[in-house]
């Protein structure tokens, strides 16, 4: 990805919905020249999809845990998606390195939505524990670096 790429995908991260001709002003492109780009880095899968940021609280969704994942045996990341990608609660799922094998990030509406979901996943038999940290506050809830952008 350029230099121009990034700035464009910076101004992206920032605001989503801003138009090709703000885009176009703010890095020096007319809007087809934009358009252009954001359709190229779409067909390359550099830029996957947008999206909208909502307040959790407002989906009802007032708690939220973070759930480390320690396995029996191996269990690879496709079989964890379609395991954890059934609980809607479950929002985020990653392998990592270290003592656990996946960090799984869940939403609920109340402690005892948290408890069941937990449950839940450790009911699946590759689970041999869980150790579990609920979110007291977020202090910073940034979106992806942008790589350079002077957004």
């Amino acid at each position: 990805m350029d230099a121009l790429n990034r700035k464009i995908v910076g101004h992206l991260l920032q605001d989503g919905r801003a138009t090709y001709q703000e885009i176009g002003e703010a890095v020096g492109l007319s809007a087809p020249a934009v358009k252009r780009r954001v359709d190229l880095m779409r067909a390359r899968g550099e830029i996957t999809g947008f999206t909208v940021k909502v307040d959790p609280h407002v989906l009802g969704w007032a708690i939220e845990a973070y759930v480390e994942i320690f396995c029996r045996g191996i269990v690879s990341p496709a079989v964890l998606r379609r395991d954890l990608g059934a609980i809607p609660e479950v929002v985020e799922v990653a392998t990592v390195t270290g003592d656990a094998d996946a960090i799984v990030r869940v939403m609920a509406e109340s402690m005892a939505e948290i408890e069941q979901t937990v449950e839940r996943i450790r009911t699946s038999g590759r689970i041999e524990r869980t150790r579990t940290a609920v979110v007291m506050s977020r202090v910073i809830d940034r979106p992806v670096r942008d790589g350079g952008s002077e957004a």
